[in-house]
């Protein structure tokens, strides 16, 4: 099946999962598509598997807290933040529930993680306006780069460059092999005055940049010029919450969560408006993102929802 307009506006919710009592922080597919990992803020750990649409087991990180948790290749292992304690990254084995390495080095909450989509190496960003370079197999930072702001950081889809946004204002792109040389690309853009950026995003095929925001706002990007091709808009955000936004595998669509509990979805060639989702969420939904592999929507408040299209009504 391919996604077109009449297929994203025919998603239903197909299941709901009331697995945590506090809000989710962050979600992540597996490369294959076959799991679903999630943080919530009451420090628990839930993998889902896609394929049955069943929550597959349940880890706590009582003593850490735990945020921005990302599968790593290895579907049995994770990285995340942490919320308690110190602002430490954590690397963990899932199938024992075991730390298997520790990567310290940020002084301040982290507040955007990115794993290479072709090997080991992972990007951090903090309220110490500092970005880090890591690599799984060594606990101690690769490479450091200092910066003007809060950072947002992300790999494109080959992982040969990545992008850092910086202080709301300006996204830069750096090669990931000559990196400490500087930003190879500046994009400057009007800044967002009652906003913070807290999310970006390479799209899939690589041709765009989506930022999201603290606000009422997400934006869209030309990846190789920085010019502006959408803003989105309509969904709600009172409350100032970092509101994820996601493409479709195929680059087409661009989904966001709301503050009011639905799910909106704009068509990223043309900006326009595909449709408004209501959701079971009783509250924001923060968290939201398609299967990489399958024709599933996942999306999270304190419950998570899986969504499936219902083509033949």
């Amino acid at each position: 099946m391919k996604l077109t307009d009449t297929v994203v506006r025919s998603f239903r919710v197909a299941k709901v999962f009331r697995e945590n009592s506090e809000k989710v922080n962050s979600l992540d597919f597996s490369a294959n598509g076959e799991l679903l990992i999630s943080s919530s803020e009451d420090d628990q750990i839930v993998i889902y598997d896609c394929q049955n649409g069943t929550p597959k087991r349940t880890l706590n990180s009582k003593k850490y807290g735990v945020d921005l948790i990302h599968f790593t290749h290895a579907p049995n292992t994770a990285i995340h933040s942490s919320t308690k304690v110190d602002d430490t990254i954590r690397y963990l084995s899932l199938h024992d529930n075991k730390y298997i390495r520790y990567f310290p080095g940020h002084t301040k909450k982290v507040v955007t993680i990115s794993m290479s989509p072709v090997d080991d190496t992972f990007l951090s960003g903090s309220l110490d306006k500092t970005i880090r370079l890591w690599d799984l197999r060594s606990p101690n930072c690769q490479g450091l780069m200092h910066v003007p702001g809060r950072p947002v950081a992300a790999f494109d889809p080959e992982g040969l460059i990545f992008a850092a946004g910086i202080n709301s204002e300006m996204v830069k792109l750096y090669d990931l092999r000559s990196f400490d040389k500087g930003p190879f690309a500046t994009f400057k853009l009007q800044q967002d005055r009652d906003c913070d950026w807290t999310g970006l995003k390479f799209s899939p095929d690589g041709k765009m940049v989506l930022i999201s925001t603290n606000g009422q706002v997400i934006r869209l990007i030309d990846a190789f010029q920085g010019h502006p091709l959408q803003t989105f808009m309509g969904h709600t955000n009172q409350k100032g919450l970092p509101l994820e936004a996601s493409f479709s595998p195929d680059s087409q669509f661009v989904f966001s969560g709301s503050t009011d509990g639905k799910i909106h979805c704009w068509n990223a060639e043309t900006g326009s408006k595909v449709c408004v989702l209501n959701a079971e969420h009783t509250g924001p939904v923060q968290c939201i993102q398609f299967n990489p592999r399958f024709m599933m929507l996942s999306s999270a408040c304190i419950n998570m929802a899986f969504w499936l299209p219902q083509m033949d009504e």
